[in-house]
Protein backbone atom coordinates (compact mmCIF):
# COMPACT_ATOMS: atom_id res chain seq x y z
CA UNK A 1 0.00 0.00 0.00
CA UNK A 2 1.48 3.47 -0.89
CA UNK A 3 1.29 6.61 1.06
CA UNK A 4 -2.50 6.58 2.51
CA UNK A 5 -4.97 9.30 0.85
CA UNK A 6 -8.33 8.18 2.79
CA UNK A 7 -9.46 7.96 6.18
CA UNK A 8 -9.91 4.49 5.71
CA UNK A 9 -6.54 3.87 4.50
CA UNK A 10 -4.86 5.61 7.29
CA UNK A 11 -6.55 3.73 9.79
CA UNK A 12 -5.74 0.75 8.47
CA UNK A 13 -2.14 1.22 7.38
CA UNK A 14 -1.56 3.07 10.96
CA UNK A 15 -3.21 -0.27 12.77
CA UNK A 16 -1.02 -2.68 10.10
CA UNK A 17 2.06 -1.77 10.67
CA UNK A 18 1.39 -0.89 14.52
CA UNK A 19 0.84 -4.75 14.38
CA UNK A 20 3.84 -5.30 12.38
CA UNK A 21 6.29 -3.23 14.42
CA UNK A 22 4.84 -5.43 16.93
CA UNK A 23 5.21 -8.79 15.96
CA UNK A 24 8.72 -8.01 14.90
CA UNK A 25 9.51 -6.13 18.64
CA UNK A 26 7.88 -9.74 20.06
CA UNK A 27 10.13 -11.72 18.10
CA UNK A 28 13.64 -9.85 19.38
CA UNK A 29 16.15 -11.92 20.75
CA UNK A 30 17.42 -11.35 24.04
CA UNK A 31 20.87 -10.49 22.31
CA UNK A 32 19.11 -7.78 20.31
CA UNK A 33 17.14 -6.68 23.61
CA UNK A 34 20.49 -6.33 25.38
CA UNK A 35 22.91 -5.30 22.64
CA UNK A 36 23.07 -1.24 22.11
CA UNK A 37 22.31 -0.18 18.43
CA UNK A 38 25.57 0.38 16.47
CA UNK A 39 25.76 2.05 13.30
CA UNK A 40 28.62 3.73 12.69
CA UNK A 41 30.91 1.57 10.74
CA UNK A 42 27.35 1.88 7.81
CA UNK A 43 28.18 4.89 5.66
CA UNK A 44 24.95 4.94 4.60
CA UNK A 45 23.48 5.71 7.97
CA UNK A 46 24.15 9.30 8.41
CA UNK A 47 20.96 10.80 9.49
CA UNK A 48 21.49 11.89 13.19
CA UNK A 49 18.67 9.49 14.62
CA UNK A 50 21.46 6.55 13.82
CA UNK A 51 23.67 8.00 15.87
CA UNK A 52 20.90 9.04 18.71
CA UNK A 53 18.10 6.38 19.08
CA UNK A 54 20.98 3.31 21.66
CA UNK A 55 18.30 0.74 22.09
CA UNK A 56 14.21 -0.59 21.67
CA UNK A 57 13.33 2.01 24.24
CA UNK A 58 14.36 4.95 22.74
CA UNK A 59 12.59 4.15 19.14
CA UNK A 60 9.24 4.10 20.95
CA UNK A 61 9.75 7.06 22.97
CA UNK A 62 10.85 8.70 19.77
CA UNK A 63 7.00 7.12 18.78
CA UNK A 64 5.27 8.08 21.77
CA UNK A 65 6.39 11.81 21.67
CA UNK A 66 5.20 12.30 18.18
CA UNK A 67 1.97 11.28 19.13
CA UNK A 68 2.47 13.87 21.67
CA UNK A 69 2.55 16.83 19.41
CA UNK A 70 0.27 15.33 17.12
CA UNK A 71 -2.24 14.83 19.61
CA UNK A 72 -1.28 18.44 21.70
CA UNK A 73 -1.38 20.36 17.92
CA UNK A 74 -4.85 19.08 17.45
CA UNK A 75 -6.56 19.46 20.39
CA UNK A 76 -5.29 23.18 21.29
CA UNK A 77 -6.19 24.24 17.43
CA UNK A 78 -9.47 22.88 17.32
CA UNK A 79 -9.76 24.28 21.03
CA UNK A 80 -9.24 27.92 19.52
CA UNK A 81 -5.42 27.93 20.70
CA UNK A 82 -3.40 28.55 17.79
CA UNK A 83 -0.10 26.43 18.06
CA UNK A 84 2.92 25.12 15.59
CA UNK A 85 2.89 21.30 14.88
CA UNK A 86 6.14 22.06 16.79
CA UNK A 87 6.25 23.33 20.04
CA UNK A 88 8.67 26.36 20.59
CA UNK A 89 11.32 27.17 20.33
CA UNK A 90 11.58 24.44 17.78
CA UNK A 91 10.97 24.17 13.87
CA UNK A 92 11.47 22.05 11.18
CA UNK A 93 15.12 22.81 10.99
CA UNK A 94 15.95 22.43 14.43
CA UNK A 95 13.76 19.10 15.12
CA UNK A 96 16.26 17.23 15.17
CA UNK A 97 17.21 19.47 19.32
CA UNK A 98 13.65 18.54 19.95
CA UNK A 99 14.07 14.67 19.40
CA UNK A 100 17.64 14.57 21.18
CA UNK A 101 15.69 16.58 24.13
CA UNK A 102 12.60 14.26 23.45
CA UNK A 103 15.20 11.37 24.19
CA UNK A 104 17.41 12.94 27.17
CA UNK A 105 14.08 13.23 28.69
CA UNK A 106 12.97 9.50 28.93
CA UNK A 107 16.99 7.69 29.52
CA UNK A 108 15.46 6.72 32.77
CA UNK A 109 11.99 5.97 31.21
CA UNK A 110 12.12 1.62 31.65
CA UNK A 111 11.44 -0.66 28.37
CA UNK A 112 7.95 -1.98 29.95
CA UNK A 113 6.92 1.58 30.56
CA UNK A 114 7.99 2.80 26.95
CA UNK A 115 5.81 0.19 25.46
CA UNK A 116 2.80 1.03 27.24
CA UNK A 117 3.32 4.67 26.52
CA UNK A 118 3.24 3.68 23.14
CA UNK A 119 0.14 1.45 22.58
CA UNK A 120 -1.46 3.92 24.53
CA UNK A 121 -0.76 7.05 22.80
CA UNK A 122 -1.38 4.68 19.14
CA UNK A 123 -4.99 4.36 20.80
CA UNK A 124 -5.33 7.97 21.21
CA UNK A 125 -4.21 8.94 18.06
CA UNK A 126 -6.53 6.65 16.04
CA UNK A 127 -9.35 7.69 18.13
CA UNK A 128 -8.86 11.19 17.53
CA UNK A 129 -8.45 10.26 13.60
CA UNK A 130 -12.17 8.87 14.10
CA UNK A 131 -13.85 11.63 15.12
CA UNK A 132 -12.58 13.72 11.57
CA UNK A 133 -14.24 13.32 8.33
CA UNK A 134 -12.12 12.35 5.36
CA UNK A 135 -12.44 15.29 3.89
CA UNK A 136 -11.48 17.01 7.29
CA UNK A 137 -8.76 14.45 6.94
CA UNK A 138 -7.64 14.81 3.67
CA UNK A 139 -8.60 17.86 1.77
CA UNK A 140 -6.39 21.01 1.70
CA UNK A 141 -7.69 24.13 3.05
CA UNK A 142 -9.73 22.64 5.27
CA UNK A 143 -7.94 24.06 8.42
CA UNK A 144 -5.75 27.30 8.55
CA UNK A 145 -3.43 25.86 11.11
CA UNK A 146 -2.51 22.84 8.67
CA UNK A 147 -0.83 24.75 5.84
CA UNK A 148 -0.59 23.83 2.84
CA UNK A 149 -1.05 19.80 3.90
CA UNK A 150 -3.51 17.96 5.27
CA UNK A 151 -4.42 16.65 8.44
CA UNK A 152 -4.63 13.21 7.31
CA UNK A 153 -0.96 13.91 6.46
CA UNK A 154 -0.10 14.00 9.57
CA UNK A 155 -1.48 11.77 10.68
CA UNK A 156 0.10 9.23 8.42
CA UNK A 157 3.27 10.75 9.49
CA UNK A 158 3.20 10.01 12.90
CA UNK A 159 1.94 6.81 12.67
CA UNK A 160 2.48 4.24 9.62
CA UNK A 161 5.19 6.16 8.42
CA UNK A 162 7.03 6.56 11.56
CA UNK A 163 5.87 2.88 12.20
CA UNK A 164 7.83 1.84 9.06
CA UNK A 165 11.03 3.91 10.22
CA UNK A 166 11.14 2.45 13.32
CA UNK A 167 11.23 -1.24 11.59
CA UNK A 168 13.62 -0.46 9.39
CA UNK A 169 15.80 0.64 12.37
CA UNK A 170 15.18 -2.55 13.92
CA UNK A 171 15.33 -4.86 11.19
CA UNK A 172 18.88 -2.77 10.85
CA UNK A 173 19.59 -3.56 14.33
CA UNK A 174 18.81 -7.39 14.00
CA UNK A 175 21.08 -7.72 10.85
CA UNK A 176 24.06 -6.00 13.07
CA UNK A 177 23.29 -8.31 15.67
CA UNK A 178 23.24 -12.24 13.75
CA UNK A 179 26.79 -10.27 11.86
CA UNK A 180 28.37 -10.20 15.28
Amino acid sequence: MGRPTTKADLMTAANDNYQKLNTLIAGLTTKELTTNFHFADDGKKKEAHWKRDQNLRDVLIHLYEWHQLLLNWVQSNRSGEETPFLPRPYNWKTYGEMNLFFWKKHQNTPLEEAKKMLAQSHTEVLQLAEIFSNEELFSKGVYKWVGGSTLGSYFVSTTSSHYDWAMKKLKAHIKNCKEQ
